[in-house]
């Protein structure tokens, strides 16, 4: 509208003048670059893709003047000041990442748990790695450890599994085949639930189920294909791959999974016309995704943001199919320890048993924790020791708010009813 336009000249000579640090009255591409990076935006960063694409067909990238910055700047000036006057969800990020860096070292010591072995492919990771991964609603990232390693999701798939599934039939539809209660069991226990259905989304059963569901209208190679391009749409394009031997080795030694598809089809739970034997070949499938602990991290990013991607802002899901799933992550995500991370953490999860741990932070980010160590229930050691050392310092429990004049927590986040 006029008015935003009349604004252009004074927001850009404001924002021009904040990024000069010298005398010279001049700017240069690397200088920008390093200034977003303190602040946590990355150059690759999609919503400023335009105005780094502007700045490099310049003449001279080591000598930026306010006309050249004023002309590179039309297509993202809101961001822009957004970015440099602080008002990003994380203000001080470069403090913030200080502080989870002597987090990732303290949790780092712990030598606890196994590498999960059923799977035997599983079982052949370097039980040493260790990768943590955040992303904000506004698309600041902070990387620590082996984050160019890829894992597999596994169990950490069944809560988009669960998301596509609601976004095709409704919420009413999928739970008249998956209920919504923890199971108070093992994630792959042979049980149903009072009404023959298995218990939740967040277990083997459940997910097998929602996985009955997605395109199912579709043959089985189109299915997986819609299910690879939403990962990715939900992680921002970041690399997102398959791992056929962790496919193989996991269809080799699936005799429990077998099984609960059959008992489930035995009490008549799934959608007429379900192909049982290309469920599970779907389900397996779902389950040997793999990525690196940056690309989860905006994922977990994007449902922090009620089903926009903080990086390209194209919604994914929605915000009630968002709220669903982060409601049943709180109650089922954390295999039989769901309770207890609950009550400790008070925030929604999800584990798998490769050793990630996705974490939300409604409305703030999303945290991928990777660590292939493991406790008897499935949970990844350090992954669960990050997470109680990332509430014991700041007060992102959920009910933290009721009682923040009690605690000794910090609160990173940026409020507008602050100055």
């Amino acid at each position: 509208n006029d008015q935003s336009i009349a604004q252009v000249p004074c927001l850009g000579t404001r924002i021009f003048h904040s990024l000069v640090k010298n005398d010279s009255g001049f700017l240069t591409t690397k200088e920008i670059k390093t200034q977003f990076y303190e602040l946590g935006i990355e150059y690759k960063n999609q919503k400023l893709k335009k105005f780094f694409k502007n700045l490099d067909i310049l003449e001279d990238p080591n000598k930026i003047t306010f006309s050249d910055f004023s002309k590179a700047i039309k297509d993202d000036l809101i961001f822009l000041e957004k970015i440099l006057h602080k008002n990003l969800v994380i203000p001080d990020f470069k403090n913030f990442c200080d502080e989870i860096t002597e987090i990732f070292e303290k949790t780092k010591a712990n030598k606890d748990g196994k590498v999960a072995s059923y799977i035997p492919q599983l079982g052949r990771v370097n039980p040493e790695k260790y990768a943590m991964s955040i992303c904000t609603i506004d698309g600041q990232q902070f990387h620590l450890g082996d984050i160019k390693d890829n894992f597999c999701v596994q169990s950490s798939s069944k809560p988009f599994s669960y998301c596509m599934a609601l976004e095709d039939l409704g919420s009413k539809k999928v739970h008249s085949h998956v209920g919504r209660e923890p199971s108070g069991k093992g994630f792959n226990e042979l049980t149903l639930n009072e009404k023959g259905l298995p218990h939740n989304p967040m277990i083997n059963s459940g997910a097998i189920m929602t996985c009955s569901m997605i395109k199912a209208h579709l043959d089985i190679a189109d299915r997986f294909d819609y299910v690879l391009e939403t990962w990715k749409k939900l992680s921002g394009y970041s690399y997102i791959g398959f791992n056929n031997s962790v496919y193989l080795s996991e269809r080799q030694t699936a005799d429990r999974n077998f099984a609960l598809a059959y008992f489930m089809r035995e009490k008549r739970a799934f959608p007429e016309k379900t192909n049982l034997l290309e469920t599970l070949e779907f389900y397996f499938q779902c389950c040997s995704i793999e990525l690196n602990s940056k690309a989860m991290a905006n994922i977990a990013a994007t449902l922090a943001n009620g089903g926009t991607s903080p990086l390209t802002e194209e919604e994914i899901f929605s915000p009630s199919t968002v709220k669903n799933c982060l409601s049943l992550m709180g109650s089922c995500g954390m295999y039989d320890f769901s309770g207890e991370f609950s009550f400790k953490i008070g925030l929604p999860a999800k584990s798998g048993i490769s050793g990630v741990i996705i974490l939300v932070i409604p409305n703030v980010m999303g945290i991928c924790i990777w660590s292939p160590r493991v406790d008897h229930l499935g949970n990844s050691v350090r992954g669960l020791d990050f997470c109680q050392e990332l509430v014991s310092h700041y007060n992102f429990h959920m009910y933290d708010s009721l009682v923040s004049h009690n605690l000794e927590k910090k609160d990173p986040r940026h409020h507008k009813n602050k100055s």
